[in-house]
């Protein structure tokens, strides 16, 4: 607090008003000041009287170096060659703080932006303001690129991501998907019909209204029902959707993961099962001498050729030149595989109770929806009525 009394002082000469705030609450104590710009003597503002001429010169400019005098004055760290360092907005310096890399910012922002989306073009057209780059072509099979803003700000030769890199949850069919149950989770529609009784052929004629007012009591006794069932609110319920719903989104990076290892496996496999196929060309090639060894080249030229290949590609997957044993390979997949199929089983159940769970809510809210309309019905009938009579 003092500190930033100095610096307001040193700054604005008491002849401005200022409300100084102190934050503790963060690992990083810092000060918010808020400033009226108007000199209470001159009643000139603060860029008029102090803003003119070259920046460097400027009142506002000169706010680092009162601070860090006042900093090092106090023994309180300062920033070295400030020059050379970028500041931060809010948003970065929250992502950098949860050390998050640019593929998860970017898989972040994406999940933002399908929830304000309300399908898959309006998804394409709002990418922009979440700081989203975006290269979707339908007639390509690499349809979907994405890129951060902000990266290609920073590294202008930086690439774009494919979206099938960043998983299977983010390939254009899946997001387009993602939109829907999004909405389906928020959004409800009554499908109940009520008889409006205050047209006036029912006013004219109590037979007819009767029967209308039999029709729709046998609908808002269902309504009623639904909404009374479960022993659960609507809240409760959208709440334990939600929670379902998230599972599921959860348990996707795990089955990505593993499914990209079992791809990894399959290649290595692949691969080793190769090398051993081959290797044996190699070595009797390199034991012989002369034409011996020509006439043997001559003979088996494409075997020698996929051993070449193969083995460029072993040093690629194994550079510490110490590949893993087949049986332990396989022995691994298999292990893999049953994990990834309970997960497969686990995700679909979740999916199965947030549908379920969404569709009570669903009814719920378009109950109570029913009941209101037809208190509603109700009550503008009877002022028909007494206008009538």
């Amino acid at each position: 607090m003092l500190i930033g009394q100095e610096l307001c002082k040193a700054l604005f000469n008491d002849e401005y008003q200022y409300v100084l705030a102190v934050h503790v609450d963060h690992e990083h104590i810092h000060n918010h000041i808020v400033l009226n710009n108007v000199n209470f003597y001159t009643g000139k503002t603060f860029e008029t009287e102090f803003n003119q001429g070259k920046i460097p010169e400027r009142a506002w400019s000169k706010l680092r170096q009162v601070s860090d005098e006042l900093c090092k004055k106090h023994h309180l760290s300062v920033i070295e060659s400030p020059e050379k360092s970028k500041g931060k907005s809010h948003y970065e310096w929250e992502i950098d703080k949860q050390n998050l890399s640019w593929k998860a910012q970017l898989k972040q922002a994406i999940d933002e932006v399908i929830k304000v989306s309300e399908d898959f073009n309006d998804f394409l057209a709002k990418c922009a303001e979440f700081g989203i780059l975006v290269d979707y072509n339908p007639d390509h099979k690499i349809d979907l690129k994405f890129m951060l803003a902000e990266q290609k700000k920073r590294n202008p030769r930086a690439k774009f991501t494919r979206a099938k890199t960043l998983g299977w949850f983010y390939e254009s069919k899946q997001i387009a998907r993602r939109i829907e149950t999004y909405k389906y989770m928020t959004t409800h529609a009554p499908k109940a019909r009520l008889i409006p009784t205050t047209a006036e052929r029912f006013q004219q004629s109590q037979g007819l209204q009767n029967w209308a007012d039999r029709e729709n009591m046998k609908v808002v006794s269902k309504a009623l029902n639904e909404m009374t069932a479960d022993n659960s609110t609507i809240e409760e319920l959208e709440s334990a959707a939600h929670r379902a719903l998230a599972k599921f989104t959860v348990s996707s990076a795990p089955m990505f993961s593993m499914s990209n290892r079992l791809h990894e496996i399959d290649e290595q496999i692949s691969v080793i099962e190769k090398f051993n196929k081959f290797h044996p060309y190699h070595k009797q090639y390199v034991s012989l001498e002369g034409k011996a060894k020509t006439k043997y080249k001559s003979d088996y030229n494409d075997e020698l050729s996929e051993y070449r290949e193969v083995y460029q590609k072993m040093k690629e997957l194994f550079p510490d030149g110490n590949p893993p044993k087949l049986k332990a390979l396989r022995a691994e997949r298999e292990t893999v595989q049953k994990e990834y199929d309970e997960l497969c089983a686990e995700r679909t159940a979740y999916k199965k109770e947030a549908d379920r769970l969404s569709r009570l809510a669903r009814q719920k809210r378009d109950s109570q929806k029913t009941v209101q309309r037809y208190l509603q019905n109700e009550q503008a009938a009877k002022r028909k009525k007494s206008q009538l009579e």
